[in-house]
């Protein structure tokens, strides 16, 4: 039986990424959150699509992630949009700092997932893409399914 995959049972994935950005090294980064936010995302109540992540002060940040708030959590919920703390080695904040600080560079987020009880999610170091990139991008996408079509009707 074939080893399942973690990223295969995402709970947000941000599918705009690829199509905005060159997706470069990718991460694995811990997310520091409260016992609210946990059960929400454990509910797959959190999207990804408008986050970033920064650096400062050596330690990473998840901005602009909205976790909904946990419908039993009452006065123990929070702010939906706050900056959460990403968990990560000091060796791969400073190479995501060394990446950013080049022009052109930022970090974006991917997937978020559970692994063993805990809350993680898949960063990478993009490069934006210009305008003629992403019509690139729609003309392959397209080809492909035309394919696609042609080898179905095909058969």
């Amino acid at each position: 039986m074939a080893k399942k995959d973690k990223h295969d049972d995402a709970l947000a994935r941000n599918r705009r990424a690829s199509f905005n950005y060159f997706i470069g090294e990718t991460y694995e980064a811990g997310i520091q959150l409260t016992g609210t936010e946990i059960k929400s995302v454990r509910l797959g109540q959190i999207t990804i699509g408008d986050a970033y992540i920064t650096v400062r002060d050596q330690q990473a940040f998840l901005n602009n992630a909205n976790i909904s708030p946990y419908k039993q959590g009452n006065q123990f919920n929070v702010d939906p949009l706050r900056r959460r703390k990403l968990l990560l080695h000091k060796k791969e904040i400073l190479a995501l700092d060394r990446a950013v600080s080049k022009e052109g560079k930022t970090i974006v987020p991917l997937r978020v997932y559970i692994v063993k009880g805990f809350a993680k999610i898949l960063i990478a170091i993009g490069t934006g893409k210009k305008n003629y990139d992403k019509r690139q991008t729609i003309k392959e996408r397209d080809l492909k399914r035309e394919l696609g079509k042609n080898l179905k009707n095909f058969h």
